[in-house]
């Protein structure tokens, strides 16, 4: 048996290896009713705890990861071998995240995985404008005091939304997250937000699914893409400027392993491992097919230098930055996703808010907030082209306040609550063209103004701006907005 990898002790307590054996192509390997056996699988998988890869990265919707994960944790139990690290995802569609829902959610994982406590349950949510995962968070948070969870980890949050989470009181120890040299979106404001808070980041896709390999290095571009992993990673690369460009990129980390004596592969991985919040990268198999542990393990036995991290700076310079936020390519065109766009999947999430006809020609939409009925307004009004948000505070369905004290936090649960509210009745953001900003503390000006930037930077509506004594309910910011579809 193989010493344990470089393990990582994280503020929240969670220890992992800094090379997680990541199981996604599972999906792919049973694609399409492939015969594919599970128990010589899990002795594949046990093979990496056996050589020390103790820390598996699996999701609900892998394929069968996690009953394989669940056997290889038995046949290493049997053998006395080390305790792998289970971490698992938790995906599930946008609708009322009561605790019976939760509660199934994790109990379905636990049975999958044959175990009674889950070390870090990873949570995904499609549409930030639907609020009820912060109802999700919280319930999980019980289930982690019951003990069916050691730690709650957030999959693909970009940084406002993160911070938002955390203002709230959830504790999370990981956000997974697409981290690499051709996308380094997570190296900006999120290893920001992650770093002062004691999250640690996972990087996936860090080898591009493969593409950022010698084996790819002055090549010509693929032709025909079978598996999933590469159908993805190659949009991220046309993307980045397309394959010369990228060929650039390859032949810096080409340079930089001939003078260490490694391969590109893990060069690549160096410099994602390396960045200030990330607690491990996240290096897929294919149980049964291939395993290229020794070479994964030579990432941990370099150390790139000034004039490295220099070479590759100026690489990656002549890359097109990957549009948008950490998470955007599930939420929002360019879809980089294996199945390419996926508006149809969102297109058939319901409606974020309730809205009914109040009489021709004008409809009427409703959050849920108690506050709608008892003082008898509309969250948004459409009559024909134009429609009217009222006055939104950081307010959950119950009538609670969403970070409580954070105006920051509070806008990003505002804005999201206006994007639901003009998705609901037919139009977008882009269809916004008057916001006005009501705030109780002057010093919040700037960093709420960051938040409406990152809703509205693109789309630039005329603003107003309005520094008051005091909101009722004791919010620190209230937003309104205005629109009118084309």
């Amino acid at each position: 048996m193989t010493d344990a990898i470089d393990r990582i002790t994280l503020p929240s307590g969670l220890n992992l290896s800094r090379i997680v054996t990541g199981l996604w192509q599972m999906a792919d390997q049973e694609r399409d009713g492939k015969p594919f056996d599970l128990d010589q699988a899990a002795d594949a998988l046990a093979d990496y705890a056996r050589e020390g890869f103790t820390t598996f990265d699996m999701a609900d919707h892998y394929g069968s990861a996690e009953i394989v994960a669940g056997k290889a944790a038995k046949i290493l139990a049997s053998e006395g071998g080390p305790r792998p690290t289970i971490l698992t995802k938790w995906c599930p569609e946008p609708g009322p995240m009561d605790p019976g829902t939760v509660r199934k959610g994790v109990e379905t994982a636990l049975e999958r995985l044959a175990t009674d406590r889950i070390d870090v349950m990873q949570f995904h949510w499609w549409q930030y404008q639907s609020p009820e995962y912060l109802d999700a968070l919280t319930e999980l948070m019980k289930l982690r005091q019951e003990g069916l969870i050691g730690h709650i980890g957030l999959t693909n949050f970009d940084a406002p939304h993160l911070r938002m989470v955390l203002k709230q009181g959830i504790d999370i120890a990981t956000n997974q997250v697409c981290f690499s040299v051709v996308d380094r979106r997570a190296a900006g404001a999120l290893t920001q937000v992650a770093r002062e808070h004691g999250v640690g980041l996972l990087g996936f896709g860090t080898l591009c699914g493969g593409f950022l390999a010698d084996r790819w290095v002055g090549q010509a571009a693929p032709e025909k893409i079978d598996d999933w992993s590469r159908m993805k990673y190659i949009r991220f690369i046309e993307a980045a400027g397309g394959w010369d460009r990228f060929q650039g990129l390859m032949s810096a980390l080409e340079e930089i392993g001939r003078k260490h004596g490694v391969s590109v592969s893990n060069v690549a991985s160096r410099w994602v491992l390396e960045q200030g919040a990330t607690a491990g990268v996240i290096v897929g198999a294919r149980l049964g097919e291939s395993a290229h542990r020794d070479d994964n393990r030579m990432m941990l036995s370099i150390e790139l230098d000034d004039a490295d991290r220099q070479t590759i700076a100026a690489a990656t310079a002549k890359l097109d930055p990957i549009p948008g936020d950490c998470g955007d390519e599930y939420r929002k065109p360019p879809f980089l996703t294996a199945s390419g766009d996926l508006s149809h999947h969102l297109g058939a999430l319901p409606p974020v808010m309730k809205t009914t006809e109040t009489r021709k020609g004008r409809m009427r939409a409703e959050s849920g907030s108690v506050w709608e009925e008892k003082a008898g307004f509309a969250r948004a009004m459409r009559k024909g082209k134009r429609i009217t948000v009222s006055g939104t505070t950081a307010t959950d369905p119950l009538g609670e306040r969403v970070c409580a004290g954070d105006a920051a936090g509070q806008a990003v649960y505002i804005l999201d609550k206006i994007t639901g509210a003009l998705t609901s009745l037919g139009g977008t953001l882009e269809d916004v063209l008057r916001t006005r900003v009501y705030l109780t503390h002057e010093s919040d000006w700037q960093a709420v103004s960051e938040v409406h930037a990152r809703y509205f930077g693109g789309i630039r509506p005329a603003n107003t701006l309005i520094v008051v004594k005091e909101l009722i309910g004791g919010y620190e910011v209230e937003i309104e907005a205005e629109a009118e579809l084309d």
